[in-house]
């Protein structure tokens, strides 16, 4: 089957598309952080007059260091709500995908993580995609039940439940 010249050529492409795209990004990576290493290079350079170069170092590292933390903290802080959508969300029940969406948001790991567990086994064994998919349905059923219950109360990671 892949002895067909229309199939190697197709392959062929396709390589090449791959491998060109990954050359075209190691060389914007490469740019861009040479041009940040050029910059802060040009500020160091223009503050040493005022600061002498050991300050016009420390103060160049010192923006760095804080442009670093505040990149980091807008990655790592959680996405804000917004109070039009917790209205919908209270005045009418949410649908499956708004459900799944939320505990998506407020569990991003374990959901990457049943992610990567069903995309393993979906090939292998279809028992085993199963009872993963109807453990986190069964979750996502507790989950609603508890927010019925208590909508005010905010449920601690410790207290998740697993039956045997």
């Amino acid at each position: 089957m892949l002895d067909s010249p229309q199939v190697q050529g197709a392959v062929r492409k396709a390589i090449a598309a791959v491998v060109g795209f990954l050359v075209a990004l190691i060389l914007l990576l490469t740019l861009l952080i040479g041009g940040i290493y050029l910059l802060g290079k040009a500020a160091t350079l223009a503050m040493t007059p005022y600061l002498g170069e050991a300050g016009a170092l420390a103060a160049t590292g010192l923006l760095c260091l804080l442009l670093l933390v505040a990149a980091f903290y807008r990655v790592t802080r959680p996405a804000p709500r917004r109070s039009s959508q917790r209205d919908a969300e209270a005045g009418s029940s949410p649908n499956l995908v708004e459900a799944l969406r939320e505990v998506i948001r407020e569990n991003p790991v374990e959901s990457a993580f049943t992610a990567f567990a069903v995309g393993v086994v979906e090939q292998s064994d279809p028992r085993l995609k199963s009872l993963l998919l109807d453990g986190g349905v069964a979750l996502l059923k507790q989950r609603e039940a508890e927010a019925r219950t208590d909508p005010e109360r905010e449920r601690p990671d410790s207290d998740v439940k697993s039956d045997p």
